[in-house]
């Protein structure tokens, strides 16, 4: 029987925009299983963005369940979220989200910091993390010096740092050219082969199909999987 790694069940979110109410998801059950790589498409508006903020534990469900590792955490308070997103989640954004003037290797000791862990193991562990995506020359590199897809090797290190449960790519070749974008999702394909768990978001069906399962959304719901 497979361990799931996180499972929303029955989960919608509604905004409220003065006096109209949104649904960005409704009724949305997804079950995501330990080793799994899923692709998440749908076109702009279709709620992918929603469902890719309610796996991260970075937005609460305004009804159903989030569960992560067999818990529930869909009414944790924000401090309780923020300890499991850097426990548990590592992200990889399209943007990449690194501090401009900061190092490749303090980019990555980053989620370390704030999990408390003693300097020089940070350290040994951002060279590693760094090493894993062959950036082992641009250690005191800064993003400015790096290009796109070494800074997105930057940011898959960084999410890696803390042996996280689920990786979330947020389109993560959105701002790449296709051989720097072909060489992420290599990675990424590599880190699903060593058992690393995948939730990537895409509007590029060639990307989507590199993964293991693909969830379409479409109007805030699942339409096929």
């Amino acid at each position: 029987m497979k361990t799931v790694n996180m499972e929303l069940s029955g989960v919608s979110k509604v905004y409220e925009m003065g006096d109209i109410e949104v649904k960005a998801l409704d009724q949305v059950s997804l079950r995501v299983n330990k080793g799994d790589f899923v692709s998440i498409v749908g076109p702009s508006g279709s709620g992918k963005s929603t469902l890719m903020h309610i796996l991260g534990l970075l937005d609460k469900p305004t009804s159903g369940e989030v569960i992560l590792e067999g818990r529930g955490v869909s009414f944790n308070n924000d401090r309780e979220l923020a300890k499991l997103r850097n426990q548990k989640i590592g992200f990889v954004f399209q943007s990449f989200n690194l501090l401009a003037r900061t190092s490749a290797l303090d980019n990555v000791e980053l989620p370390l910091i704030y999990s408390g862990v003693p300097s020089k193991e940070r350290r040994l562990r951002a060279e590693k993390s760094l090493f894993e995506v062959g950036l082992e020359h641009r250690l005191e590199h800064f993003p400015s010096q790096l290009s796109g897809g070494e800074r997105q090797r930057v940011a898959i290190a960084r999410a890696l740092i803390t042996n996280p449960s689920i990786i979330l790519a947020d389109e993560p070749t959105g701002n790449l050219d296709s051989k720097s974008g072909k060489e992420i999702m290599d990675i990424l394909k590599s880190l699903y082969q060593n058992g690393n768990t995948i939730v990537l978001v895409t509007h590029d069906p060639e990307i989507a199909k590199m993964a293991k399962r693909i969830v379409r959304v479409k109007d805030g719901k699942i339409m096929e999987e």
